[in-house]
């Protein structure tokens, strides 16, 4: 029989893209009062892998990932999820998004993101919100899946996530010995 135990905390993680660069700004205040104090953030990355989005918001598209340095509870990605989703709306002109944020937590062996689309390998998590494994981590780093999103997968946002990752790992090491 397995002994339940509690999940370790994750480092909550946001991916924000739009057309609009100078919009970020105001965003990234609203995400810092979801997911608190900024941890690491990437440069700007071209969002090129696809032009669904172009109809809604555009192009060109360009996306920043963020990282946040509390710890998160992994029971909490729901509701981050539907808090994204409200300054996704706020920001929003005509009924037309001008920002896609996607969240997600990082652990030690995988990145998984929130989304309100259910799918064969997605889980449902509560509040009308789905865990889509989205990278998994080995010792030659992050793989994609068959389902990642092509620009998930590439190394723009992997080699971001590698560094993520090295200070999460240092993060929860810390926060182990504080428990022990």
């Amino acid at each position: 029989m397995s002994e339940p135990k509690s999940p370790d905390p994750a480092k909550l993680v946001m991916s924000v893209f739009m057309k609009e660069k100078p919009l970020f700004a105001k965003v990234f205040a609203f995400l810092e009062t979801i997911g608190g104090p900024v941890d690491l953030i990437s440069g700007w990355l071209d969002f090129n892998y696809t032009v669904y989005y172009h109809k809604e918001m555009g192009s060109p598209l360009f996306r920043r990932v963020v990282a946040f340095k509390p710890l998160m509870d992994q029971a909490k990605l729901a509701s981050v999820k539907q808090a994204t989703n409200a300054v996704e709306a706020r920001f929003s002109r005509e009924n037309l998004r001008r920002i896609n944020i996607d969240p997600g937590y990082l652990l030690p062996s995988r990145f998984v993101l929130a989304t309100g689309k259910d799918y064969s390998h997605r889980i449902y998590i509560g509040e009308n919100i789905y865990a889509d494994l989205t990278l998994m981590y080995t010792r030659q780093g992050f793989i994609p899946l068959d389902w990642t999103y092509p620009d998930y997968a590439g190394p723009e946002i992997t080699r971001f996530l590698e560094q993520v990752r090295d200070k999460y790992m240092r993060d929860l090491t810390a926060v182990k010995r504080n428990h022990s």
